[in-house]
């Protein structure tokens, strides 16, 4: 029977200093057939540890008043489908602006994952009457997912469990045609057994996904893997439900890029942005 989680978290846990006056925290995590991702059966979707990382950032101590406002992702490797320990540090302390690092290892201590966040003070409550946002951008709120069409992401084209399988995608234009998308995303499937997703921790495990759903060449015949992930928020989300608005720009001799502008159900959040490693297959 498959696992109903994404991790398996160790009972163990460790923490302690690195003789610079940070505090260590080390956790070793397993993933399930819920972790894996379209290029590699045994490689993970960045959207799995990318949650995982987050949802580890969220617990750091002290600080936590403070909004984490943008989160940075490093695929250094393909992720394996293996036993993972994660490291986390307050990298720079403060009470107004904080910085926070994250290492993602493999068994045989092979860095596979770097991560950072920012944390910042909230913005106060009451400020000057601010203009209204211009409603002919992007940053109109989208339809209800109600209104979008279901249909699975199955990327890989196999049968078996994988990331993609944990998402409920309802789309709002098009499905699957190349170019733009604009898509509602849901987790159904948690990151630890009986432990909710944060709101915080569904942005990072969707927006890990325009690459797919904006793609511009076939699947068959490139990859166009994101080495990173880097997610900036100006409002914190709430929900189960995040949208996008995702776009893919590959130009030849150049960089691929993939952008998308964030959504929960009041409205837009942020926006995402991966860099591509493009080549045939």
């Amino acid at each position: 029977m498959a696992e109903q989680s994404i991790f398996i978290p160790d009972s163990s846990a460790t923490g302690g200093g690195d003789g610079h006056g940070h505090d260590l925290a080390e956790r070793r995590f397993t993933p399930t057939e819920h972790a894996r991702g379209p290029w590699d059966p045994q490689a993970l979707h960045g959207g799995a540890p990318g949650a995982l990382i987050t949802h580890a950032f969220e617990q750091m101590q002290p600080g936590g008043e403070l909004r984490i406002a943008q989160l940075r992702f490093e695929f250094l490797r393909p992720v394996p489908m293996a036993p993972l320990t994660l490291s986390t540090d307050v990298a720079r302390a403060g009470r107004r602006v904080q910085g926070l690092t994250a290492e993602l290892r493999t068994d045989d201590g092979v860095a596979v994952c770097r991560a950072s966040a920012l944390r910042v003070v909230p913005v106060p409550a009451e400020l000057p009457e601010l203009p209204l946002e211009d409603e002919r951008d992007a940053f109109v709120a989208l339809p209800e997912p109600s209104r979008g069409k279901q249909l699975q992401a199955t990327l890989e084209g196999s049968g078996g469990l994988s990331f993609a399988h944990s998402i409920e995608m309802r789309w709002l234009d098009s499905s699957w045609e190349p170019g733009p998308a604009t898509v509602w995303m849901r987790m159904r499937v948690p990151l630890f057994e009986n432990q909710p997703l944060s709101p915080l921790a569904r942005v990072v495990g969707s927006a890990d996904f325009p690459n797919g759903i904006s793609a511009v060449l076939p699947f068959r015949e490139y990859i166009f893997i994101n080495a990173d992930l880097t997610v900036s928020l100006w409002r914190q989300p709430a929900g189960e439900w995040i949208g996008q608005r995702a776009r893919t720009h590959i130009h030849p001799h150049g960089t691929g890029l993939s952008e998308s502008v964030l959504y929960d159900e009041r409205g837009a959040i942020g926006r995402a942005t991966q860099i591509l490693v493009v080549q045939p297959r």
